[in-house]
């Protein structure tokens, strides 16, 4: 056994560096026939586990169904909490299916074919997987109780405030790869959102209103041209800030907008970018590669180089920009003394 999590240990910062989901084991079975050979139907506790599911005696509070083929939703035993219903074709989620799942806490129906219609009254639901589907909306009227909501890849258009209304347990949404070109206000409401993805979708400016809160902001691939005065500036947690292949150039970009202490990576690569915006000192990844920059700006980094100042960089991209390495000026060993990778 302690071999055994000594493996699961080692292979757990493989993962992550790999750009894998850690939590997939949670979602998806080791193989086709791994729960086949257990007892289908468990009488006890909530009623029978429906045919074209497998219900393991092991993990009595789990139904997994995904990968069968289905087009509706099968009736889930008041038993279960999690239910795992990704890979098929479902379209909707009608009330009847979900009359008795008042355990519910996580609900897995990412890659179905569920519409904008899709309504769920299931008050105790934390993690909601709706990726990878045919919405045009959010759909109306989720779980307040919800905490991780995935609902990237799929054809939204448009966010407004009453989509995400009351929410205040959210920590996690993905909406990116959408064609979500205005969200208003809309994310006012997420007073506990840590995580926030919009990348791949059609905005044109940064949202109104970002929740306070937000530790990772992702808004790459986007048409966004400029940044309002202050942007970062009411953050208190923020750490990561992606903000590649857009349009944003020198002229929309206001004074010190990225001189925020806190910051850890910043990513404005893929731009129009003729210099490099001032930083502040405690940043320790910046990724500036395939802008137009024509100047290597030593006080971008350092406004006092001599011994007791100087910048918490270790990672800067400059490749794929108008200089080289002969414009780097000499004393930035002093200022960037501990970066160990300058790519220009």
């Amino acid at each position: 056994m302690r071999l055994v999590l000594v493996f699961l240990s080692a292979l757990l910062p493989f993962s992550l560096s790999q750009g894998r989901d850690p939590l997939a084991w949670l979602y998806t079975r080791q193989s086709p026939g791994y729960y086949y050979g257990s007892v289908q139907a468990l009488t006890a506790g909530g009623g029978d586990c429906p045919e074209e599911c497998d219900c393991p005696p092991t993990f009595p509070v789990a139904m997994y169904c995904d990968g069968r083929g289905l087009t509706a939703m099968p009736s889930i035993p008041s038993r279960i909490k999690y239910l795992y219903l990704q890979n098929n074709a479902i379209t909707a989620v009608p009330d009847s299916a979900v009359v008795n799942a008042t355990n519910l806490v996580w609900l897995m129906m990412h890659h179905n074919q569920l519409r904008s219609d899709v309504f769920l009254k299931l008050e105790g639901l934390e993690r909601l997987y709706l990726q990878h589907n045919n919405l045009t909306s959010i759909p109306p009227n989720l779980p307040r109780s919800l905490r991780d909501l995935r609902i990237n890849h799929n054809h939204i258009e448009k966010v407004t405030p009453a989509d995400l209304e009351g929410m205040d347990n959210l920590t996690i949404l993905y909406l990116h790869d959408n064609a979500v070109s205005d969200m208003g206000a809309s994310l006012k409401a997420l007073k506990s959102l840590t995580l926030l993805d919009i990348s791949g979708n059609k905005l044109t400016k940064v949202p109104d209103a970002l929740p306070e809160h937000l530790h990772q902001l992702y808004l790459e691939s986007n048409s966004i041209d400029s940044l309002p005065e202050g942007f970062l500036g009411g953050f208190t947690q923020l750490q990561y800030v992606r903000m590649a292949r857009n349009q944003l150039t020198d002229k929309g970009i206001p004074a010190n907008t990225f001189n925020v202490t806190g910051l850890v990576e910043l990513d404005l690569s893929f731009n129009k970018l003729e210099r490099i915006p001032i930083v502040s000192t405690t940043l320790q990844h910046l990724y500036l590669q395939a802008n137009q920059i024509k100047e290597f700006t030593l006080g971008s980094f350092c406004s006092i180089v001599d011994v007791t100042n100087f910048s918490k960089l270790q990672t800067l991209r400059l490749d794929g920009n108008e200089i080289d390495r002969r414009d780097i000026p000499s004393e930035s060993a002093l200022c960037l003394r501990q970066a160990s990778s300058i790519e220009v």
